[in-house]
């Protein structure tokens, strides 16, 4: 399981401007309090966040700061077409596609901007056998992928990476 870095979570929300400043009291085990955004001087206490204010807040960030999706770049060829998508944050968009003809899922992890060669990955499985199913990763400027999964009457699971950032998702049942 990959570690989430909370602060810098909250850092950037709070660069955003999509936190509000929380204190807390300088006695100890008071409850935290709002401060008003717009306070001209730094509150004699430490700013800290709650976690309920985090999970609000992420909500509003990937709402107010996700980028328009990069275009599904159609790697997966004729007679697929996209089933879902997932951002993986502002570096681009994993694709999750089928062909109903063939009973194929297909999957491409396309980056927002091409550019230098980075660690891309796109994988598709059986949803519960991670064992049934294909990938690609390597260094790649533009996308990884495409891979394919037979998988009529099947559930797939589908993820995709662009450097150090990681996504995942399942549910489709072709």
């Amino acid at each position: 399981m990959k570690r989430i870095r909370t602060g810098a979570v909250v850092t950037g929300l709070a660069a955003a401007g999509l936190l509000g400043t929380f204190a807390i009291p300088a006695s100890a085990g008071a409850a935290a309090t709002s401060a008003p955004a717009s306070t001209a001087t730094a509150p004699a206490t430490a700013p800290v966040t709650t976690a309920s204010a985090v999970t609000a807040s992420a909500k509003t960030a990937t709402a107010a700061t996700a980028p328009a999706n990069v275009a599904y770049n159609k790697a997966c060829g004729a007679g697929y077409g996209v089933v879902d998508h997932v951002n993986v944050g502002r570096a681009g968009t994993v694709y999750l596609t089928w062909n109903d003809r063939t009973g194929e899922n297909c999957v491409v992890t396309v980056r927002t901007k091409p550019g230098p060669a980075v660690y891309m990955l796109a994988g598709i499985f059986l949803t519960g056998n991670t064992e049934i199913g294909a990938s690609d990763s390597g260094a790649y400027t533009t996308y990884a992928g495409p891979v394919y999964l037979p998988a009529r009457a099947q559930c797939v699971s589908w993820r995709g990476m662009i450097a150090d950032q990681f996504v995942s998702a399942q549910g489709h049942c072709g």
